[in-house]
């Protein structure tokens, strides 16, 4: 639905792709974290797109996931049921993490190893 940048983005820093291929690959390669709020089909297609990189070793292991309210995710997708019918291999749930609230959320992408500049 988005055909025009997010009101609230810095111009300088506002990239227009004509491709969305080249728009996800961009995101991707650019990206520190990844942290993923409750969402439809797109936000599934770049929550996939991302493990599924990570999980084929085609991306950094660093790139820590955490996916934001527990609750909606847990529901949404039975993660553990996919891996007890070996969909997906069991280390496979370690490549992501959950929170519920901002410092959570911190505190996760911390200890999946986000790094951080220092001062």
């Amino acid at each position: 639905m988005e055909q025009e940048p997010n009101a609230y983005s810095t111009p300088d820093l506002t990239f227009r792709f004509h491709y969305f291929a080249m728009r996800k690959m961009h995101f991707a390669m650019r990206a520190s974290a990844l942290v993923v709020f409750p969402g439809g089909f797109g936000t599934m297609d770049e929550l996939f797109e991302i493990l599924t990189l990570r999980q084929t070793g085609k991306m950094d292991d660093a790139l820590p996931v955490v996916l934001y309210d527990s609750a909606f995710w847990k529901k949404t997708i039975n993660f553990q049921h996919l891996a007890e019918t070996r969909m997906i291999n069991r280390a496979d749930l370690d490549l992501f993490g959950f929170a519920d609230s901002p410092q959570e959320a911190w505190a996760e992408l911390l200890r999946r190893g986000l790094a951080v500049p220092k001062e």
